[in-house]
């Protein structure tokens, strides 16, 4: 058995194992789900401007923090740098804006949400190019976004700074342009998609690791279907063998999913609007998967990508983008 609920990250600071993922999910939602969490215990809450709920989730904080519910160093918050501004220039500002809409003084982790960059017009919108691809620029300079990211911890505005969606060489390319090392490599994980190489790189390289989609993404079904992408995506629910563990333990599917990851000593961020599931989800601290039990759930991996960024059609062009997906085949 395990009781132990956080990570440490590489420069001390203790991460809680689950947190909350907050995509596709309205203000309304998201206020209600953000409060159910904070009631069950979650500290962890992850964001992202992309998301368009900072200001909702700033909301509930603002509530809880006022009301003396929770104390700031409790909480773990994570926003991201967004990829329609992923410049070095933008960093400050935009960190400033998700500060002023969360209503906080600061972040506990701070993450480039992802390695390439999108141009974007002056209403906000995507910039469409001649062919009806969305614009990049080939320009995202990694290791310059850095050096204003390593300013925000030195300005305290960040206690920690990591990336998102950055492959094995991506991670290896900043650790040797650094003064700070990445704290996290957030990254889509779950028994289909394992990405042991680069798990492995992260974890001997003292980056920790926090899976998205643990649990699959249903709501990219939707999201993709918006794009004009039809794609079947799989019930990870549904698998024989996570069902069969599950059974074993008295415990759901899901999770059987979170403690597999947990396990692997990685971080998950599941998303969940519904208070019932939110509390199931957190509630995986009492049991242990065997070792013949996480080499079974290993032995699924099929490197299927639920997020594989084919809805931003044309960003497979940009030099850092490396991931496969319909267009790149």
């Amino acid at each position: 058995m395990t009781s132990e609920k956080y990570l440490t990250l590489n420069n001390g600071l203790k991460m809680p194992l689950i947190g909350v993922g907050t995509w596709q999910a309205s203000d309304e939602e998201i206020e209600t789900a953000i409060d159910a969490a904070l009631e069950v215990g979650y500290r962890h809450i992850d964001t992202a401007p992309v998301y368009g709920n900072e200001p909702a989730i700033g909301r509930v904080l603002k509530r809880w923090l006022d009301a003396g519910k929770v104390k700031r160093e409790e909480l773990f918050i994570v926003t991201k740098l967004p990829p329609i501004l992923n410049r070095p220039h933008e960093v400050l500002p935009t960190i400033k804006k998700s500060l002023a809409d969360l209503q906080l003084d600061y972040v506990d982790l701070y993450l480039i949400h992802t390695p390439f960059t999108l141009n974007i017009n002056e209403d906000g919108s995507f910039k469409i190019d001649a062919e009806g691809l969305m614009e990049v620029d080939p320009t995202t300079d990694h290791a310059a976004i850095w050096l204003e990211m390593e300013k925000l911890v030195a300005q305290g505005l960040a206690k920690s700074i990591g990336v998102s969606n950055f492959s094995k060489d991506q991670v290896a390319r900043l650790l040797k342009n650094c003064k700070i090392r990445p704290a996290n490599n957030q990254i889509e994980h779950h028994v289909y998609l394992q990405q042991r190489e680069l798990v492995d790189f992260c974890k001997a390289e003292n980056v920790a690791v926090t899976a998205y989609s643990p649990l699959g993404s249903k709501g990219i079904a939707a999201f993709n279907a918006g794009a004009g992408i039809v794609r079947d995506l799989p019930d990870l629910m549904d698998i024989p063998e996570v069902k069969e563990i599950a059974a074993a333990h008295g415990k759901s599917p899901a999770q059987v999913l979170l403690r597999w990851i947990l396990d692997n000593g990685l971080c998950a961020i599941p998303k969940s609007t519904n208070a019932a599931r939110l509390k199931q989800n957190l509630d995986v601290f009492d049991f242990k998967l065997s070792e013949a039990e996480v080499a079974k759930l290993q032995a699924l991996d099929k490197n299927i990508r639920v997020c594989d960024f084919a809805f931003f059609h044309g960003v497979e062009r940009h030099p850092e983008f490396t991931f496969k997906n319909q267009y790149t085949n």
